[in-house]
């Protein structure tokens, strides 16, 4: 039988400790809840891996260093109101969860938002709800929030997020829109006016919805 306690503590002290995170509260989310929980049963053996693990519509579940290295960048606080977006089985959510006071997981996947309602509800999580749209427009019913982050690789990060930050608000994601590997870029938005910056090298799975339009040329 798969000792899932015992390789939670391997991951937080080998995966995330020794790649920059210290944030307390994030080490102890991860620790405490179950990942197994949220893949297929079948992957439940892989869930601890240092890898990206596939789910169903496309969707990905992070390898938990990355998710690790989003949330801290982000300086979520207790008073946070968080957007998940693509946030598939609820993973990430579940971690948000645990730091920011209300969570809104968004992914336009009904049979995954479903599989998160109801992981997320096992673990008593009743401060993170579970939508179900197009991620690339967001909840802006909910909006503006104080944190946005994209659980994938973006080519482009739509505006219409980026409109619905508050002010001082941060959106964090994987951009692959340049010509060298994926890079964790944090955008920040101060009196309408947003800016950027690199933080790390990070490559995952790319978010077909957050892809640039392609242009027709003409031979």
């Amino acid at each position: 039988m798969t000792d899932f306690s015992s390789l939670r503590r391997t991951m937080v002290d080998t995966q995330l400790r020794t790649n920059k995170i210290t944030d307390e509260r994030i080490l102890t989310s991860m620790l405490e809840i179950p990942r197994e929980l949220f893949v297929p049963e079948e992957k439940a053996p892989l869930a601890y891996i240092d890898e990206d693990i596939q789910l169903s519509g496309g969707r990905c579940l992070p390898e938990p260093m990355i998710i690790a290295r989003l949330i801290q960048m982000a300086k979520i606080s207790s008073d946070d109101v968080v957007l998940d977006v693509a946030c598939a089985t609820g993973y990430s959510s579940a971690v948000v969860g645990r730091i920011a006071t209300a969570v809104v997981a968004l992914d336009s996947h009904a049979e995954l938002a479903a599989a998160a309602t109801k992981n997320l509800a096992s673990l008593g999580l009743d401060n993170v709800v579970v939508e179900t749209g197009p991620i690339e427009a967001g909840w802006p019913d909910q909006a503006p929030f104080d944190v946005i982050l994209i659980n994938g690789a973006c080519e482009k990060v739509p505006d219409a997020l980026l409109e619905q930050l508050s002010d001082r608000g941060r959106l964090c994601a994987i951009d692959c829109g340049g010509d060298g590997p994926g890079v964790a870029r944090i955008w920040n938005k101060t009196d309408a006016v947003v800016s950027s910056r690199v933080v790390f090298d990070a490559n995952v799975p790319r978010l077909p919805e957050f892809n640039r339009p392609r242009s027709f040329s003409f031979q």
